[in-house]
């Protein structure tokens, strides 16, 4: 855990591989689109097995209104932060995609956080002309940045939204954005002044559901775009074309000296590589994941990438096929050459699916988290609410599950733990449907080192 002489996180990502071991953790849980008139909230949950309330959802944070679709959130502070001993990882910041409303929620009580403060996304408009928060990542600055997907009329480019100390609105990030047509994810890496960005698409399209049509009209994004972070202008941008479409999740390596990072390209279904040889920025695929023929549907269905991340010590990358139902573990030791070292189905469309605790798994994996030791991957399976709809419309009713995959990392493996069940259908209010997670003491897809 932090330590009051220096702040927030650990001083390097070999140190958080060797913090102690999670004993709770946060995951948002939907309400918005399954019918049920209730607000999303933040959901404690029990990790420590040696808890009597080990595998159960242990506190419900509420927010205030209803259909705010809960989406990703992060901290206040975190690894960059960590040599100022003023700072402390307490506040989350937990954006609403779909009301473009931003809540700060105190975490001081780590099982039973409270809400601070509500951004409202009228204010929002009004001073930066933005909407549809994504990505929060903290900065060494005291600022919070969030990316942002649209205007204030729901089109594209969006741009990234500062709030301040205060959780009070700063501004733009960027000062101009000339060839971004989307915006979706971000990473920096400042000891290279760099950041990289991924693109969605806007948000009057993907709100609605997924259209082909939209595929073939270019209304959704395929380009990676690298920014000068010293002068928050965009340096490179690479379009990845059919065979990268719509990028999402970028994550650099957690080693603040490397320029090696992947991004998972959804619909194309493959992984990029990026990196800087020769003093440029070069990408390159690395992964492909073939489409498969399923009775009923018009094409081959695509296995849809939806989350990538890579453990805490650079060697293995995780990623879910939200369609075709498996979570995978490669090697990249060599970045250039993933090697496939571990497997597992957790759901899909391909009748693939093994159970847990006896329960059938319904929906696809999708959002992840790993341990910082690398050793527990937990995992959800609620993409987004109309998508969810369209692709697994029982999921509504039978809500979401939290798994934990446990992770072989000397010989690569993944395999069900199957004392970890934590069944969203069986929620107080009714069915609902869980996404992102995050541990109070950190972890692999929010700390950034500088």
């Amino acid at each position: 855990m932090a330590h009051a002489c220096c702040g927030p996180g650990y001083a390097s990502p070999e140190a958080a591989t060797k913090a102690e071991r999670e004993k709770v953790l946060y995951t948002i849980a939907l309400y918005t689109g399954t019918g049920i008139e209730e607000p999303d909230y933040l959901a404690t949950v029990d990790v420590d097995p040696n808890s009597p309330t080990y595998s159960q959802v242990i506190h419900r944070l509420p927010m205030p209104y209803i259909g705010d679709e809960l989406h990703h959130f992060g901290w206040n502070a975190c690894s960059s932060c960590h040599n100022d001993g003023s700072k402390s990882r307490r506040f989350l910041v937990i954006p609403g995609q779909r009301s473009s409303r931003i809540h700060i929620v105190d975490t001081a009580d780590a099982k039973a956080p409270k809400l601070h403060k509500v951004i409202e996304p009228e204010e929002i408009k009004e001073k930066t002309n933005l909407t549809a928060p994504h990505t929060v990542h903290c900065l060494a600055d005291s600022h919070v940045m969030i990316s942002m997907l649209g205007d204030s009329e729901g089109n594209g480019p969006g741009g990234f939204l500062l709030l301040d100390e205060n959780f009070d609105i700063a501004g733009r990030w960027e000062r101009q954005a000339n060839g971004m047509r989307f915006n979706y994810d971000f990473w920096y890496q400042p000891r290279h002044n760099v950041m990289v960005s991924s693109e969605w698409g806007a948000p009057k399209t993907y709100y609605p559901g997924f259209d082909l049509k939209d595929v073939a009209a270019g209304n959704y994004g395929s380009q990676l775009h690298f920014w000068d972070w010293s002068k928050h202008e965009i340096i490179q941008s690479f379009d990845l074309g059919d065979e990268g479409l719509i990028p999402l999740e970028v994550r650099f390596h957690h080693n603040p000296d490397s320029t090696h990072g992947f991004v998972g390209a959804a619909l194309s279904s493959n992984v990029w590589h990026w990196h800087k040889p020769n003093g440029h920025w070069q990408v390159e695929k690395v992964i492909d994941v073939p489409s498969v023929e399923v009775e009923g549907w018009p094409i081959p269905v695509p296995s849809l990438i939806t989350d990538i991340l890579l453990s805490m010590d650079d060697r293995y990358v995780y990623f879910s096929n939200w369609l075709h139902g498996d979570i995978r573990q490669y090697d990249i030791s060599d970045p250039s050459h993933p090697k496939l070292t571990g497997q597992v189905w957790v759901g899909g469309l391909l009748g693939k699916s093994e159970e847990s605790k006896g329960k059938n798994l319904a929906g696809g994996p999708q959002m992840l988290q790993l341990s910082l030791d690398g050793k527990r991957l937990y995992v959800t399976n609620s993409l987004f609410s109309t998508w969810d709809n369209q692709f697994y419309p029982d999921l509504s009713k039978a809500g979401s599950y939290l798994l934990q995959i446990d992770c072989d990392t000397e010989n690569g493996g993944l395999k069900i733990n199957e004392n970890f069940y934590i069944d969203f259908g069986k929620e107080p209010a009714g069915p609902s449907r869980a996404h992102e997670i995050r541990y109070p003491g950190g972890d692999c897809t929010s700390d950034i080192w500088i």
